[in-house]
Parts: C-alpha cells; sequence; structure tokens
C-alpha cells in the first residue's frame, strides 16, 4: 500500500465548495493538536502537504487532498480548542456534522487521539457522531513514541475503555518513528476496496 501521488484540492464550509466528483473519501478528525497535519503529511511522504501549526485551532475549513489520483483524504477542523468563543466552537461543530450528515462517498473516518491521554468529552461526542452516521471508522493513538511499553498498554486499556471499542479498532502511530503508518494505509486501502 503506497501513497504516490497527493495535492491539495480545494478549502470548504458548506456543500457547494465540496468537490464535485464521485471518488471516494477518507476523512481524519481530532482535537486541535492531536497532529493531523503530521499524520497526514506521513502517510502521504510529504512534509508540507498539509500546514503544521504551532497553534493549535488553526483547521477551521474541511480541506480535500486528491490521493493517488483516485480518492481524497479529508480534513476535518480540530474541535476541543480552548481559546476560541463558544459561536467559534459551534460553527466548527456545524461544519463537520454538516460533513458527515451529507456525504455519501465517506468510506472511512480517522479519529485521532492523543495516546498520553484519556479520551476527553468532545472525543466521546465525536466518537459517538461516527457511529451514529454508520461510518466504518479506525481510532489513531497519535504520539506514541512518547510513551513506554507498560505505559502503551496502560493507554490502550484507557481509550479502549472510554471509547468502549476492541483492540481492532486502535491504531497506534508515531510520525517520528513511522510506527504504526503501514497498518494504517492497509487499513484505509481495504476501506476503499
Amino acid at each position: 500500500m503506497e501513497i504516490k501521488q497527493s495535492e491539495f484540492i480545494t478549502s470548504a464550509v458548506t456543500p457547494s465548495q465540496y468537490p464535485k466528483d464521485e471518488r471516494y473519501e477518507i476523512a481524519f478528525v481530532g482535537r486541535s493538536n492531536v497532529g493531523k497535519s503530521s499524520l497526514i503529511n506521513s502517510l502521504t511522504n510529504r512534509k508540507k502537504l498539509v500546514k503544521v501549526s504551532g497553534t493549535p485551532g488553526k483547521t477551521r475549513l474541511i480541506n480535500f487532498f486528491l490521493i493517488n489520483n483516485d480518492f481524497y483524504f479529508v480534513d476535518l477542523p480540530g474541535y476541543g480548542y480552548a481559546k476560541v468563543s463558544k459561536q467559534e466552537k459551534l460553527t466548527w461543530g456545524k461544519t463537520i456534522e454538516t460533513y458527515l450528515n451529507n456525504r455519501p462517498q465517506l468510506k472511512k473516518m480517522v479519529l485521532l487521539v492523543d495516546c498520553r491521554h484519556k479520551p476527553t468529552e468532545d472525543d466521546r461526542i465525536m466518537h459517538s457522531w461516527i457511529k451514529h452516521y454508520g461510518y466504518d471508522y479506525i481510532v489513531v493513538a497519535t504520539k506514541s513514541d512518547k510513551l513506554n511499553k507498560n505505559e502503551l498498554a496502560q493507554s490502550k486499556k484507557t481509550i479502549k475503555e472510554a471509547l468502549e471499542i476492541s483492540d481492532d479498532k486502535i491504531i497506534y502511530h508515531s510520525t517520528l518513528k513511522k510506527q504504526g503508518k503501514e497498518e494504517l494505509l492497509i487499513n484505509i486501502f481495504s476501506a476503499l476496496n
């Protein structure tokens, strides 16, 4: 499983701005600062395909990236960042929900959580939304290079209990060490076939 080509196509807020073709989509969602941009860059072998910001909460639009000229990676706005207004948080939530509610091309959701922390209430709500809409999904626990073996085992137990999921729904990933990349690519490509 390999990504040979990737390019930014468009940013959108409303469905009228989404790509008009029928290519399948894989959407990435998670808290601000969880590492979505870094993960997408890692999967595509591109350092700057998705802008990595030092300031959480920068992704406010839905960004579409064409992969292998065949399907899209969709970068949804990060949620849960405290330093934005309640109105802005509601707008982001509405943007994400509108996308989830109106996208038959969406084949898989990739929910990112930080493996160093228990999933937040926002993570649990997002997980509930994904299940409510009936989408296939995988949970990617990011920043796994920050934990030792015992801490990783505890992290997996914590995430499984908080989201009420099984082992086969979690992949641990480290952008730094490229751990979990191949497993996630296989998971993504299998959803497209």
